[in-house]
């Protein structure tokens, strides 16, 4: 049983990633993904000084293209040719730009492989796009962040005064009709793709990958934006494979191949007392294996707000630690979080059409708030058998109100509180 569940994550991650790094052919620049660029006006950044060779500084040249393609008042094409390696340093890419833009990364952007090229006041986002419309990133290339050297003085395992906050790799920030496709991002320094304050978004066939034991390199972070779609992507990350945050608004996830990782999860929603607001959250068809969560919601006590309207439905979970799990009393520090009254409300939650194994004794488990229990929570048609099949799995509840609609297992709740 655990073998055969081995080979079918295996072929189902092998087809993920085929179907996300192939689908682009290098006609001299003429099409991509099917789409004609003879319309288009092409910015090739090697007309701007570019070197490409992985060891002279092409920063400079990446912001001048961008600036002279966001000028265009024809649909352009930032070109980043493949074969070469760009290293670039902190840039921000802004607009508005004069029309739509797309940055066809068909080579590779690195990331500078040594402190000393980071700047305190620049090192929280390595590569961002700000305030532009229209823009489509693609090309079937690769972004490597270069992360090995800020993972070990990160401050999620080092505590130390000399810990350091490490950059997004890549980071939308208030970004309109967005398109991100077709690209491998490897070893981002934090997270890999953050989606900030963004409307109308389309996301596909990316491959992401980092070590299990990279901190906080989340694979696609969503905050604050509305109408995000994110589908047929594979991520192999040391945090969440998908997180979405406060502010989110109509998203819809399908098709994601996860792990390792942390799973996909909703929060960590009301931290230092904020106030959350989340509605309408589906994530469809996904695929999880050797993760420690699986569906995960986390809401932090003496949070305010609400998280509601969400769906995980057609899950296959292999040897999850926590296949479904709701906390309310979430507390990411290293002395005890104290008790407090206020709390997100959860509510309206369907888990429905989820299978496979856990490899803790509780496969289900919902942890709500005293003061402001989570309600509306759904199970339908659930099987989570422990690994290996040693023992019953069972499922625990505290402060929850919950139903079933066909066959459950392991029954809710078996234990209670």
């Amino acid at each position: 049983m655990a073998s055969n569940m081995v080979l079918y994550f295996s072929a189902i991650l092998l087809l993920f990633f085929l179907s996300s790094v192939g689908a682009d052919k290098d006609i001299n620049g003429i099409t991509l993904s099917g789409r004609s660029l003879e319309s288009k006006k092409v910015f090739d950044v090697r007309r701007y000084g570019a070197h490409g060779d992985g060891h002279h500084d092409d920063t400079k040249a990446i912001a001048e293209t961008w600036a002279a393609a966001c000028s265009s008042l024809q649909s352009a094409v930032m070109f980043i040719p493949k074969g070469k390696t760009y290293l670039i340093k902190h840039v921000t890419l802004s607009g508005p730009c004069k029309s739509s833009i797309m940055l066809m990364v068909e080579g590779t952007l690195m990331a500078p492989p040594k402190g000393s090229h980071w700047s305190k006041k620049t090192n929280r986002h390595w590569i961002m796009f700000n305030d532009v419309n229209g823009l489509t990133v693609a090309g079937g290339g690769t972004i490597n962040g270069n992360g090995k050297l800020w993972w070990q003085n990160s401050c999620k395992t080092n505590s130390r005064p000399r810990c350091k906050q490490a950059p997004t790799a890549l980071t939308f920030y208030s970004c309109k009709d967005l398109k991100l496709e077709n690209l491998k991002l490897v070893n981002s320094q934090q997270i890999h793709v953050s989606v900030e304050d963004c409307i109308h978004v389309k996301i596909s066939h990316l491959s992401i990958t980092a070590p299990s034991t990279s901190p906080n390199t989340d694979g696609i972070h969503i905050t604050r934006s509305k109408h995000v779609q994110v589908r047929d992507c594979t991520i192999k990350t040391g945090d969440d494979c998908v997180s979405i945050e406060d502010g989110t608004e109509n998203l819809h996830v399908r098709n994601i191949a996860c792990g390792p990782g942390h799973g996909i999860s909703i929060g960590s929603l009301g931290d230092h007392g904020s106030r959350a607001r989340l509605v309408n959250v589906t994530v469809d068809t996904a695929w999880l294996h050797g993760t420690a969560n699986g569906a995960r919601i986390k809401t932090w006590q003496g949070g305010r707000g609400y998280a509601k309207n969400i769906i995980f439905k057609n899950m296959i979970m292999g040897d999850v630690r926590n296949p479904i799990i709701i906390d309310q009393n979430y507390c990411d520090s290293t002395t005890p979080c104290k008790k407090q009254k206020s709390a997100v409300e959860v509510s309206n939650v369907l888990f429905k059409n989820i299978r496979g194994t856990s490899v803790s004794e509780e496969a289900i488990k919902l942890s709500c708030s005293t003061s402001v229990p989570c309600h509306g929570i759904a199970l339908e048609n659930v099987k989570l058998t422990l690994k290996g099949g040693d023992g019953v799995a069972k499922s625990t509840c505290e402060n929850a109100k919950w139903r079933k609609s066909g066959t459950v297992a392991p029954q809710p709740c078996t234990i209670s509180n």
